[in-house]
């Protein structure tokens, strides 16, 4: 048997395309001819094709005639593109190719497209990104294996936010272009959705609050596309969120690697860095993050709000538990249900930020009354202090689900006076007071609550003893109480700090836990990631992540 007969080239590389309009051509078939015999062809033309034969097919030259597996590979050979498309640059193809590769890519870009369509579809009322009416760019996202995505851009904000694109957009260049839209490409993208995701932020008008929606893997990616075209804005905003949220302890090469390579120790990726590395000097000055998202929509005023309002007050001063507990269910449904509806653009009444902190602020104030009273041993009234305790812990929960919980946290870590009165009162009234701590410590944990580290370090300094002294009482008396899930977001806001404080306080937990046992919180977890960041040495360079390759590709219709 010829052994050319049993082995099957790669194809060429091609395209994906989503459909075609009719199949390809079927070429006629012709007789192979017999291979030449050392001995009857000269030297000189050994290995090469008979002359009197047909011309064999591009990149074939074992088959006489073309499988239908090759006329799928060739399918641009008998489609031949439009005269005007931007031509992407294509990945080399693999040594060794599935026999299902052209399958299996045509899937992968239209998955892209799904994901690209979602993304689009989950933009707010009046977001202008992808808007083919208004947009004066067609901008044309390449991947290295070949995938892309077209969307319709506007110059003007490409151009006010990204210092790559105002290069590269500038007005001259607009001027020179006959026709619009204009034609742009970029090719050899890392992750197309990742560039598309990149590419709304600038439609955005609150970057911080956006990603807070997004695991940190793909914020690494935002960043990275970020810095390569200079969009400081969201450069900015990926290192906040790093800063403040929690990570997964196999974050943290990836972390340290993008943020050495990207270079970004004036934006204030040395703070990030602190987390995980001794090596890093001590900044000046501590970068202060920004207070995370205003409430959402415009001020509602109007009888909706009102009404809510009273409802809310009133069932913070009810008297009867049951009614309390099944009434506070009722009116977060309400609030909820509400919100979206205000996000979706529908027209009701909501309460406002301000409204909610105002209710939350009336808590504060009673709770802190009750305290000094019990503290000076009027035991009269001791019971409101777990009541306070409790209307606190439920604000808490709605403005978490809100997103705008951070003032909550920083106004709950600077009451130190509440603090040091807290072991003047019996624990049975004071450890509701620690639930609200509790519930913090998940929100950081979680990534639901993102402040400055200084905000961290002082909810950390002001209410973890009490925290700690409370913690038995908790565990016996709260029913359905989830300890683990305490455990592990007190484990992960003492892990978003830098090293040495996490070693501070690391220690001494040690040191309790030991002489409390059940009565303290097993943060076992957290310890062992902390050691092994501070004390395991690693054995080789982190890998480097490949760079962004990126072009501009304009054509003049």
């Amino acid at each position: 048997m010829d052994p050319r007969r049993t082995s099957r080239p790669p194809p060429p590389p091609t395209r994906p395309r989503l459909r075609s309009s009719s199949p390809p051509p079927t070429p006629p078939r012709r007789r192979p001819t017999p291979p030449a015999t050392p001995s009857s062809t000269p030297r000189s033309t050994r290995g090469c094709l008979n002359p009197m034969s047909p011309p064999p097919l591009p990149l074939d030259k074992t088959r006489s005639s073309p499988t239908l597996f090759d006329m799928m590979a060739n399918e641009q050979d008998y489609h031949p593109r439009a005269a005007g498309s931007v031509h992407a640059i294509q990945a080399p193809p693999h040594p060794h190719p599935h026999p299902l590769q052209p399958a299996r890519s045509m899937d992968r870009q239209m998955l892209l497209q799904d994901r690209i369509a979602d993304l689009i579809g989950s933009c707010s009322p009046g977001n202008q990104f992808n808007d083919a009416d208004s947009s004066d760019v067609r901008l044309t996202l390449t991947s290295r294996d070949g995938l892309s995505v077209t969307l319709c851009v506007h110059r003007h904000i490409l151009v006010a936010h990204s210092r790559f694109f105002a290069a590269k957009l500038s007005d001259r260049w607009s001027k020179q272009q006959r026709t619009l839209p204009h034609i742009v490409e970029i090719s050899d993208c890392d992750d197309v959705e990742v560039y598309a995701e990149t590419l709304r932020l600038m439609y955005c008008k609150d970057l911080r609050r956006r990603l807070m929606r997004e695991d940190v893997n793909k914020v690494l990616g935002i960043l990275k596309v970020s810095a390569a075209i200079v969009f400081d804005a969201g450069v900015l905003s990926c290192l906040e969120y790093l800063e403040a949220a929690p990570w997964a302890e196999d974050d943290d090469e990836k972390v340290a690697a993008l943020l050495t390579q990207l270079r970004l120790e004036n934006s204030g990726a040395g703070e990030v860095l602190k987390r995980v590395s001794l090596e890093l000097a001590p900044s000046a000055a501590a970068e202060e993050a920004e207070l995370a998202g205003s409430c959402n929509g415009g001020s509602n005023a109007g009888g909706g709000e009102e009404v809510l309002l009273r409802l809310l007050q009133v069932v913070l001063e009810g008297k009867d538990e049951k009614a309390r507990r099944e009434m506070k269910g009722l009116v977060s449904k309400m609030l909820r249900e509400n919100n979206a509806s205000s996000r979706g653009g529908a027209i009701g009444g909501d309460l406002r930020k301000e409204s909610l902190y105002s209710a939350c602020n009336g808590c504060f104030d009673l709770l802190r009354e009750q305290f000094v009273k019990a503290a000076g041993g009027d035991k009269s009234e001791v019971a409101q202090i777990a009541r306070q305790a409790d209307n606190l812990h439920w604000m808490l929960d709605i403005l978490v689900e809100r997103q705008i919980a951070e003032e909550f946290l920083r106004t709950w870590a600077m009451q130190t006076e509440l603090a040091e009165m807290h072991s003047k009162v019996p624990a049975i009234h004071r450890y509701e007071v620690s639930r609200v701590t509790a519930r913090l410590f998940v929100g950081i944990g979680k990534g639901q609550i993102l402040v400055s580290k200084e905000a961290r370090c002082q909810l950390l300094s002001t209410w973890l003893e009490p925290f700690y002294e409370d913690f038995g009482w908790m565990r016996r008396a709260c029913k359905g109480l989830d300890r683990h899930l305490i455990e592990d977001g007190l484990a992960n806001t003492i892990l978003t700090l830098p090293l040495p404080m996490q070693q501070e306080i690391l220690l001494a937990w040690f040191n309790r836990f030991l002489n409390s046992g059940e009565d303290c919180p097993n943060i076992q977890r957290g310890f062992e990631v902390w050691w092994r960041r501070a004390f395991w040495k690693r054995n080789s360079e982190p890998e480097q992540p490949a760079r962004l390759r990126i072009t501009a590709i304009c054509e003049n219709s």
